[in-house]
């Protein structure tokens, strides 16, 4: 098996992305985009039950590091996981017995 050489600037890059993710609602909207690949703000935040203002910063934040892509229709934002890689991990941790 051959290993990659990982930069400090790969590395920084790994670590903001898990620190976008580090937070209960964000990990919920991507559980919710790993059901159901593209949902709109609308959507995200009356399923949650919380603020549109709370639903977009958290959006935002993943959207900041890579994590999420939007695209607009309409009136509408719609969102979508750029990779499921973080999606795995997120279900690794769900699939451990000992956490």
């Amino acid at each position: 098996m051959e290993t990659q050489e990982l930069s400090v600037v790969k590395l920084e890059r790994m670590a903001n992305r898990l620190r976008a993710i580090a937070h209960p609602m964000r990990i919920a909207i991507m559980d919710m985009l790993t059901l159901e690949p593209k949902l709109s703000v609308t959507e995200i935040y009356l399923r949650l039950d919380i603020e549109q203002a709370s639903a977009s910063h958290h959006l935002n934040i993943m959207k900041n590091h890579g994590v999420l892509r939007s695209k607009r229709e309409g009136k509408k934002i719609y969102y979508s996981l750029v990779s499921n890689a973080l999606s795995d991990i997120i279900r690794c941790l769900n699939n451990c017995k000992d956490c």
